[in-house]
C-alpha cells in the first residue's frame, strides 16, 4: 500500500491529504492498525484493490462516515496513477457497495466528489450512482473547502449494474 500511494503521491495529494509529498511507511502501518480496530468497532470498512493478473496492490476502496441510525455511509476509492483509467476504481466501488448493502445492510451510500475532481466523478457515474446535486462548500480537503457533487447509490442500483 505504501509503495502504491508513494508512487502516486503527487497526483493523489490533491484530493487525499494523507498522501502528502513526504508520506512515510510508518503512516501506512498506523493506518492499517487503525483500520483493524475501525472494522471491529464497525466505524469503517476498507479494502485493498488488486490487479487480477499480477495480484499487485493498486489502490483502496471503502465505506466510512457511517450513520447507523439512518443506515447511510460514504463510499470512497483511489487508484495508483499507473493503473488509473482502466476501470479498476469503478469495479472496486461496485463490489464495495454490494458489501455495504448486503453485509452491512445499509440503505444508501454517498460518493462526494469535488467539483474539480473529474476522475472521481467519472468513477461515480460508472458505478451507476445518481448525481443528485452540486452542494456548496460540501467537502474539506486539507485546508480547502470545495463545492462537491453528491452522488447516491441504493441497493437497486448495484443489483441493476451487476447483472
Amino acid at each position: 500500500m505504501h509503495q502504491a500511494a508513494f508512487e502516486s503521491r503527487e497526483e493523489l495529494k490533491i484530493w487525499l491529504p494523507w498522501c502528502h509529498s513526504d508520506y512515510k511507511i510508518e503512516e501506512t502501518k498506523d493506518w492499517v492498525k487503525f483500520q483493524q480496530k475501525a472494522w471491529n468497532d464497525k466505524l469503517e470498512f476498507s479494502f485493498g484493490v488488486f490487479e487480477a493478473d499480477s495480484k499487485r496492490f493498486i489502490g483502496g476502496c471503502g465505506i466510512n462516515q457511517i450513520n447507523w441510525i439512518h443506515k447511510i455511509g460514504n463510499l470512497g476509492y483511489w487508484i495508483k496513477t499507473d493503473a488509473a483509467g482502466k476501470g479498476y476504481a469503478s469495479a472496486a466501488a461496485k463490489l464495495c457497495a454490494a458489501f455495504g448493502f448486503i453485509d452491512l445492510e445499509l440503505n444508501r451510500l454517498e460518493i462526494i466528489a469535488a467539483k474539480d475532481n473529474i476522475a472521481s466523478q467519472r468513477v461515480a457515474e460508472k458505478t451507476g450512482a445518481t448525481k443528485e446535486c452540486l452542494a456548496r462548500k460540501r467537502l474539506k480537503v486539507g485546508d480547502k473547502i470545495h463545492d462537491a457533487f453528491v452522488y447516491s447509490l441504493v441497493k437497486e442500483d448495484i443489483i441493476k449494474n451487476m447483472v
